[in-house]
C-alpha cells in the first residue's frame, strides 16, 4: 500500500490501496476491491470496535454492498466507495447536465435553487440574459414539475429530467420575475463549474460588507477564492456573509485556505486537529494550521447562513474559526459531520472513503454530531436570488451586522425545501488531497 497524501472531509489522507492489476474480468477486480476494502476497514476505521462480528465478506458481491454492510450507521452518515473517473472528475470541478439545481417554495411552486455560470441556461435563457435563482418552473418536458417534486418521488424526477449524460435535451417553461412566460430548449453537456456563486459587496451603516455565495471545496476554488477575496480587500471590507447553504464539502487544503482568508491568522495558529482510532495512534492529534493567504480580511466577526446540507469542511470553517472570532449562523442546523476521511483508490476504478478520524479545533471543541444550531431559524428563501436584500436569510444577516442581534419579529416554523440537485451526494465530505492524486 503507498501512501499518496493525507486528504479530509475535513480531513483526509490520501493513499494508493495497491498496485495497478492487470488483466483481471470487471468481476474479479469487484471481488478484490471488496476484500482490500474489508482489510482496510479492519485496520482504518474509526469505528472498528464496532464492525459487525460475524460477517462473510464473499456474500458480498462488490466493495459497495460490503461497505454498506460494515458502515456503523449509528453515526457513520459519510462513509463512501465511489468510481474513480466520477470521483476526480468531480473534485477537478467537471459536470455534466443542465447545472442547475430545482426547489420547491412554500406556496407549492417549482424554482431554480442554484445554476452553475457555465450552464447553457444562464447565458442564453429563452427572451433574456439567463435563468436565475428564483426563477419559477411552469412545466419540463410539457409536465407540472411540483407534485413530483412534493411527492419525493426521485424516480418520477429523474425520468422525467434524464440521466446526467451529454446530448439529452429538454424543454423549459419558466415564469421570470416579470411574470412573463419563456421557453427553453437546453441540452446537457459538460462544463467545468464554479464553486464561487456569486461574490459581491453591499454598504452598510456598520461599513462596507463582503457577500459570498461559495458551493463547494473542489480545486478550481482555489483561484476563484483568490479572485474574490483580491475584490473584498480592494473594496475596504470589514465585516463578511458567507453563504454555506448549499456547501457540503471538499477539499481541506481549500477550507483552510478560505479560514485563512477570513482570519488572517499566522501559519502558527491551529486551525484543526485530527485524532485517529487507537489503531493508528501515531497519526492522533495532527494540527492542521492557518495558511498564509495574500488579501486577507483578518475580520473580528463573521455571519454564516447555513441549512442541514451545509456539512463537513463548510462546518471545520465554522468550528476552525470560532476560537478566533466570533461566529453567528442564520439559517438552519448544519448536518454534523465532526469527521474526515481518509482517501484510498483501487485499481483506478474505486474510490474508498471510509470515516477514519474525528476533528476538533484549537479549543479543543468537537463532537457536533447533532449540528451547529443557528442564532434564529430563517427558511431558505428560494424565491430571491441571493444578492436579493429581500431574500430571508440574507435580510436577516444584514440585520445581525447592523444591529448585533438577530431580530425579534418574524418566528419562523422552520421547515426545509424540497430540492433536487444534479451535484453528487459524495460531497457530503472534506477531504485534504494531494495534488497528485489526480494524476495518473
Amino acid at each position: 500500500m503507498k501512501k499518496l497524501i493525507i486528504i479530509l472531509v475535513l480531513a483526509v489522507v490520501l493513499f494508493n490501496s495497491c498496485k495497478k492489476q492487470v488483466g483481471p474480468t470487471t468481476d474479479t477486480i469487484a471481488t478484490m476491491a471488496r476484500d482490500n476494502l474489508y482489510g482496510l476497514m479492519q485496520d482504518w476505521y474509526y469505528w472498528y470496535k464496532y464492525l459487525p462480528a460475524n460477517i462473510t465478506v464473499t456474500d458480498y458481491k462488490d466493495p459497495y454492498t460490503l461497505l454498506d454492510a460494515l458502515r456503523y450507521k449509528t453515526l457513520d452518515r459519510w462513509s463512501f466507495v465511489d468510481d474513480y473517473n466520477a470521483f476526480v472528475a468531480n473534485m477537478n470541478g467537471s459536470f455534466v447536465g443542465h447545472g442547475i439545481r430545482i426547489g420547491l417554495d412554500t406556496q407549492g411552486k417549482a424554482r431554480i435553487v442554484t445554476i452553475y455560470k457555465n450552464s447553457p441556461l444562464y447565458t442564453n435563457g429563452a427572451g433574456g440574459p439567463g435563468v436565475r435563482r428564483g426563477w419559477i418552473i411552469k412545466t419540463l418536458n410539457g409536465s407540472n414539475l411540483a407534485p413530483i417534486l412534493a411527492s419525493g418521488d426521485a424516480t418520477a424526477y429523474n425520468n422525467l429530467i434524464g440521466a446526467s449524460t451529454a446530448g439529452i435535451t429538454n424543454t423549459f417553461v419558466f415564469t421570470t420575475p416579470r411574470g412573463n412566460d419563456t421557453t427553453a430548449l437546453t441540452t446537457k453537456k459538460s462544463f467545468a463549474v464554479n464553486s464561487v456563486m456569486l461574490y459581491d459587496t453591499l454598504t452598510l451603516k456598520t461599513g462596507k460588507t463582503g457577500h459570498l455565495v461559495f458551493d463547494e471545496f473542489i480545486d478550481p476554488s482555489v483561484q476563484e477564492l483568490q479572485t474574490a477575496f483580491a475584490f473584498f480587500k480592494a473594496q475596504g471590507v470589514k465585516d463578511l456573509v458567507l453563504d454555506l447553504r448549499y456547501n457540503n464539502g471538499g477539499i481541506l487544503d481549500v477550507a483552510t485556505q478560505l479560514a485563512g482568508y477570513i482570519s488572517g491568522k499566522p501559519t502558527t495558529s491551529i486551525f484543526i486537529k485530527s485524532s485517529y482510532n487507537d489503531k493508528k495512534a501515531a497519526a492522533n492529534d495532527t494540527t492542521i494550521n492557518f495558511e498564509s493567504m495574500a488579501n486577507p480580511l483578518s475580520l473580528s466577526r463573521l455571519v454564516v447562513i447555513t441549512t442541514r446540507e451545509t456539512a463537513s469542511a463548510s462546518e471545520e470553517v465554522i468550528n476552525g474559526l470560532k476560537p478566533y472570532l466570533t461566529v453567528t449562523t442564520i439559517g438552519d442546523t448544519t448536518n454534523g459531520k465532526p469527521t474526515g476521511m481518509n482517501v484510498w483508490q483501487y485499481d483506478y476504478t474505486y474510490i474508498f472513503a471510509p470515516i477514519t478520524f474525528e476533528l476538533v479545533n484549537s479549543a479543543g471543541q468537537g463532537d457536533f454530531y447533532a449540528g451547529f444550531v443557528p442564532s434564529k431559524y430563517v427558511p431558505d428563501d428560494i424565491t430571491r436570488d441571493f444578492n436579493d436584500k429581500s431574500e430571508l436569510c440574507f435580510k436577516e444577516a444584514i440585520y445581525f451586522l447592523e444591529n448585533g442581534t438577530v431580530s425579534t419579529k418574524g418566528a419562523y416554523i422552520y421547515k426545509p425545501s424540497v430540492q433536487y440537485s444534479e451535484k453528487p451526494s459524495r460531497m457530503n465530505n472534506a477531504y485534504i488531497f494531494n495534488k497528485s492524486f489526480f494524476k495518473r
